[in-house]
């Protein structure tokens, strides 16, 4: 249950919307966020290495919900049968992770998990990180059951700003290392973010290939 529960919180990133066919995306919309999150927006990603001939898993923000009894916003990751919602916060405070559900289970993250720092503090340098409390509930067709439970600790730090070229085009980035940690061990990812744009590079290793705004 411990493994299943630290396999879980640490797909914390985009993961996948469904396998029904999406419209092309097209640029469209303006943005002018820091950390873009207005209903609608829409990013396109492939695996580093993968042809563009291949279909590409996307990310959507679908607008305002409410999760364990606070507000946020419904981020969903689809594609090549994934399927995962994730639920956070946008504002001054920067971006936090209240947890994320799939169609078989639902994780809660308490406190939520900060992935974003408040936008005069993201620079190269800067680290945060903390400690939050992992509930994970398994869903079947007879109702939810208590799944696991734990603490993830967790520490991120900005490695570098520089410019990449990626399938979307050209982006000034910052590097993001992101450390995860419970009793069974740690793992390591890196994020690559561009204000106004976005994630650049998730923790899964996926490249922007494009998005339906400027």
């Amino acid at each position: 249950m411990k493994r299943y529960l630290m396999a879980l919180a640490l797909l914390v990133a985009a993961c996948a919307p469904q396998v029904t066919q999406a419209p092309e995306v097209r640029p469209e919309l303006r943005v002018e966020a820091f950390y873009p999150a207005a209903t609608g927006l829409e990013w396109s990603y492939l695996p580093e290495g993968e042809p563009l001939s291949n279909p590409p898993y996307r990310v959507r923000v679908e607008g305002p919900a409410v999760f364990q009894g606070e507000e946020v916003l419904r981020f969903r990751s689809f594609g090549r049968g994934e399927n995962r919602v994730y639920y956070r916060g946008v504002g001054p405070f920067g971006v936090r992770l209240f947890g994320f559900e799939d169609p078989s289970a639902r994780v809660v993250f308490a406190p939520p998990i900060p992935e974003y720092p408040p936008e005069g503090l993201l620079a190269v340098g800067y680290r945060w990180g903390g400690e939050s409390e992992v509930r994970a509930t398994l869903l079947t067709p007879q109702g939810e059951r208590p799944l696991a439970s734990g603490r993830l600790a967790y520490t991120f730090e900005v490695l570098e700003e520089k410019e990449v070229r990626v399938p979307a085009g050209v982006f000034r980035v910052f590097r993001i290392r992101q450390r995860y940690r419970d009793e069974k061990g740690e793992a390591l990812y890196e994020v690559w973010f561009a204000p106004k744009v976005g994630e650049v590079r998730t923790r899964e290793g996926r490249l922007l290939t494009d998005r339906n705004f400027r």
